[in-house]
């Protein structure tokens, strides 16, 4: 009999996963009160906002995969473009060879909130203010705060005191950061949410409220403010104060939109991901990398091979992937590339950042794309890798705990009705921006994932997306949508979840099901051998961090290899949710990672 540290959840009536017990449950509130899982998606989402503001907040960004019971996946885009001023001369002109990390230059367009309410109006049943009194009475009433809240406002506690005074309103209250065990309010957030509904109650049905929300972030007060708090000089990372590009027209002109998944077959399975302004495919060109037959599951050679096929994915990735030039994803994910690529992948360990010639395209690297990690720029022990705050003098630091990295959310939920959908919902972070007073919560940093050099699929480009990290699943068995799942992480979002894929899949199912908890308590592991999506971009050659659950002999092997492997705590890598639907018996399960002591899933 396997153990995990929960049972994996079985059912027939609904299940939702998340990074946080109070959207879990959130969700599962909706359901139980006949909304779908669309319903119960956008509840969860906008508690999230409220309960893990280091991690997601309304101006952040959200990728969705979903799939209506009886219908095609879809991805549902809420990642913002670059404002039309965000160019990559603006900012050499001001002397800055990269988009900082945090402050309103690095802010792209807010696509999470407008992203939320497509979904509502189009494929969820619940009026607006049905998914919203969750959310705003968390704001307005309060919430415990889990640990991590108070140590990241504690790590920026002296920016906010002396450059970011309307953060230190929100979150240092009476000169005191949050603790668990006492109340945490945001009655500037419920005060916004509860001035738009009411400024939309007289717009007509439900739909119409909907959109009537929607134009109302887009050029109404939400809009204005957020302009306003764009052209307010701020610290960033750079050392220096700088004013945003985002202008009203640049709110106005966006929406969130719908698309194709980027997709790849795989021993029956079909994963379902976002385009490749995403890192999505990079999880697919993982599988395209392996060859017919794996070795044992966790062995040295099994976890070595993973390894190596992930950096050729990454390399691809620098090279290729992004919103700002036509991507040659077809070629990227053919079996022929990919043969070739294979055979790359020796006994001993890469060092390079290799990418390949898709179609016999010559590969560009960006010129800064060999940057090394130094001095007090490390990983975190929750694996998180997502970026560090600054402090004033605008150098990157981690403390030892890993607190004050910022990072993501997830949620995954699927009805009884056989709805699907998985979310990473992020950016907006209170580390990132100050919170705009009118409102409660802060600008995103997106654009610190863009290249400021001209000519890369991923340059800062007007009007393009910065390709981020976010990368929600959904895997369909024989055609049929049968899994969704996620996690925070940043670049290792891709990794974590193709462990996770790998071992939901190939071991042995438990209770006639996927076993989705196994899956995810399974020891996992990363490498940093690509240069990272965030501010300062450093990439660390040869390096791998593993759980020290991992079994000391492979750990060795490893080091054989040639990997520079780092030994981490028993429970710091991966931070998956998981949902799941059998299409012949109808029964539901979900799973959730116990890594940070914060993710559940409930359902019945």
């Amino acid at each position: 009999m396997r153990f995990t540290t929960r049972p994996t959840l079985q059912g027939t009536f609904g299940m939702v996963s998340a990074t946080h017990w109070l959207a879990s449950q959130s969700a599962m509130a909706v359901l139980e009160d006949g909304g779908n899982a669309f319903d119960a998606a956008v509840a969860g989402a906008f508690v999230l906002h409220v309960v893990e503001p280091h991690l997601n907040g309304p101006a952040g960004e959200v990728p969705i995969l979903f799939a209506p019971a009886g219908g095609e996946v879809r991805v549902l885009c809420g990642q913002g473009v670059a404002p039309a001023a965000a160019t990559v001369a603006h900012h050499q002109g001001l002397g800055l060879d990269l988009v900082p990390g945090t402050g309103p230059l690095a802010a792209a367009v807010p696509g999470a909130f407008d992203a939320w309410l497509l979904l509502l109006r189009d494929h969820g049943t619940k009026p607006l203010e049905d998914v919203l009194r969750y959310a705003i009475g968390y704001a307005e009433h309060g919430h415990a705060p889990v640990e991590n809240v108070g140590a990241t406002v504690e790590s920026v506690r002296t920016l906010f005191e002396t450059e970011w005074p309307s953060s230190a309103e929100v979150y240092l209250p009476g000169g005191r950061a949050p603790r668990p065990g006492e109340l945490l309010r945001n009655r500037a957030l419920a005060a916004t949410w509860r001035r738009l509904l009411a400024g939309t109650a007289r717009a007509g049905g439900r739909e119409a409220r909907i959109d009537a929300a929607r134009e109302v972030w887009r050029s109404g007060f939400i809009a204005e403010a957020l302009v306003r708090q764009s052209r307010r000089p701020t610290l960033d990372t750079s050392g220096r104060r700088h004013t945003g590009t985002l202008t009203e027209a640049d709110l106005a002109g966006w929406s969130a939109s719908y698309e194709a998944p980027a997709t790849y077959d795989w021993n029956g399975w079909t994963v379902c991901k976002a385009g490749p302004w995403s890192q999505g495919p990079a999880f697919l060109q993982q599988l395209a990398l392996l060859p017919p037959a794996l070795p044992a599951y966790g062995s040295a050679d099994y976890v070595h091979l993973l390894i190596e096929g992930c950096k050729l994915a990454m390399a691809d990735r620098e090279a290729w992937y992004g919103d700002a030039a036509e991507v040659p994803l077809a070629d990227l994910l053919s079996d022929e590339y990919n043969a070739g690529r294979r055979a790359l992948v020796g006994d001993q360990a890469s060092w390079d950042l290799r990418p390949g010639s898709p179609g016999g395209r010559t590969p560009r690297l960006p010129t800064q794309a060999h940057r090394l990690v130094t001095g007090d720029a490390r990983f975190s022990p929750m694996g998180a890798g997502e970026p560090t705050v600054a402090d004033l003098t605008g150098e990157a630091r981690v403390a030892a705990d890993g607190g004050t990295r910022g990072d993501t959310c997830h949620l995954d939920v699927v009805d009884r009705w056989g709805n699907m959908i998985a979310a990473t919902p992020s950016g907006g972070w209170l580390q990132s921006n100050p919170v705009v007073p009118e409102l409660g919560f802060p600008l995103g940093t997106r654009l610190q994932m863009t290249w400021l050099e001209e000519g890369l699929p991923n340059s800062l480009t007007p009007g393009r997306r910065p390709r981020t990290t976010l990368t929600p699943s959904l895997a369909l068995r024989d055609g049929v949508p049968v899994m969704a799942f996620g996690t925070p992480g940043g670049d290792q979002q891709d990794q974590w979840q193709t462990h996770f894929f790998l071992a939901a899949v190939l071991r042995a199912p438990v209770r006639g099901g996927l076993d989705l908890q196994g899956a995810i308590d399974a020891p996992n592991w990363h490498n940093d051998s690509f240069p990272s999506s965030f501010h300062p971009r450093g990439r660390r050659p040869g390096s791998v961090t593993v759980e020290s659950r991992t079994d000391p002999g492979v750990i060795e092997a490893l080091r054989r290899r040639g990997h520079d492997v780092t030994v981490g705590p028993g429970w710091s890598e991966g931070r998956l949710c998981a949902v799941a639907r059998d299409p012949e018996t109808g029964v539901l399960s979900a799973a959730a990672n116990p890594r940070g002591m914060q993710g559940y899933a409930v359902g019945r």
